[in-house]
C-alpha cells in the first residue's frame, strides 16, 4: 500500500483536502494527518466549543474529500462523546467515503489535554484496507509498548499514529517509533505537525517505520507531504526473522 504522510504548521479541511490531492496524485492509497488535524491543537478553551461527534459536519466534508480523491483518510478531531465528554479522536475514512474507523486517545499527555479531554478506553481499534489490517493510535499512546502490543497481538499491519510530538522529546520519533515497529512487528506511520501553535513547539519528524527497524522516509522540521509503500512482503519475511510475538512468554510477565 502506498502511503502519504502530512506534515504542516496549518491545520483545517482547506489544507487536508490540498495534501489529499498530492497524495492521489503521488499514487497514494492512505492519507494520514497530524493530530487534531481537524482544527488544531492548540484550541484552549475552545475545545468544547470545536468538538463534533464521530458523523458530523467535518466527517461529511473528510467524506467528501476522500471519495473525491480515491483514497482513505486518518485525521484528528475533538470528538463529542456520551454525557458531554470530549475526547482526542483520530477517524479512518474509506476510499469510498465511508466511516471505517473512530478511536479515542487513551493515554492523554500532560496537564493541558487532561483539563481538556475524557481517555478512551478501547484498545485495539482496527480496520481493513487493501488487505492490511490497519490499527489506530495516537500521540503518547505509542510510547507505551504495551498499547502497541495489543494492536500486534490483535494483527495489526500498519499502525497510525496521528502525533503532535513536541520539542525537546525528539527521541520519541527517532529512537521509540522505530522500535515499537521492530519489537512488535508492524509498521508505524507516525504523522507530527511542525513549527510553533500558540504556546506548543512542535518537532516534525514524520515518517514511516518499518518491522525490520528501519525507517525508509523521515521528513526534517519542514512542512512535507511524504509518500512510501508499505510492504506486506517485507511484513512476512520480517516477521520469520524476528519471532517476538511467537516466542513470548507472557506466563512471565503478566499485566
Amino acid at each position: 500500500m502506498r502511503i502519504a504522510l502530512v506534515q504542516t504548521r496549518a491545520a483545517g479541511l482547506d489544507t487536508l483536502e490540498t495534501a489529499a490531492e498530492e497524495a492521489a496524485a503521488r499514487g497514494a492509497r492512505l492519507l494520514v494527518t497530524p493530530e487534531l488535524s481537524l482544527t488544531g491543537y492548540a484550541l484552549g478553551d475552545r475545545v468544547a466549543e470545536r468538538a463534533e461527534p464521530a458523523d458530523g459536519p467535518g466527517a461529511a466534508e473528510v467524506s467528501r474529500i476522500a471519495k473525491k480523491n480515491g483514497l482513505a483518510l486518518a485525521y484528528g478531531y475533538p470528538e463529542c462523546g456520551e454525557r458531554g465528554a470530549v475526547h482526542n479522536a483520530v477517524q479512518l475514512i474509506g476510499p469510498e467515503g465511508e466511516a471505517l474507523a473512530n478511536y479515542r486517545k487513551t493515554h492523554l499527555y500532560g496537564a493541558y489535554e487532561a483539563e481538556h479531554y475524557t481517555p478512551g478506553h478501547q484498545l485495539p481499534v482496527q480496520a481493513e484496507l487493501d488487505g492490511l489490517r490497519v490499527g489506530l493510535l495516537i500521540c503518547y499512546d505509542v510510547e507505551f509498548p504495551e498499547a502497541v502490543r495489543a494492536h500486534a497481538l490483535a494483527g495489526t499491519d500498519l499502525l497510525l499514529v496521528p502525533t503532535a510530538l513536541m520539542r525537546p522529546y525528539d527521541a520519541v520519533a527517532h529512537t521509540l517509533v522505530p522500535a515499537r515497529a521492530l519489537e512488535s512487528q508492524l509498521y508505524v506511520a507516525y504523522a507530527n505537525r511542525t513549527g510553533r501553535e500558540g504556546e506548543f513547539d512542535f518537532a516534525g519528524l514524520s515518517g514511516l517505520a518499518a518491522p525490520d527497524g528501519t525507517v525508509p522516509v523521515r521528513a526534517g522540521r519542514e512542512e512535507t507531504l511524504l509518500v512510501t509503500d508499505a510492504d506486506l512482503a517485507l511484513l512476512r519475511a520480517s516477521r520469520e526473522r524476528n519471532p517476538y510475538l511467537a516466542d513470548r512468554r507472557p506466563e512471565l510477565y503478566p499485566a
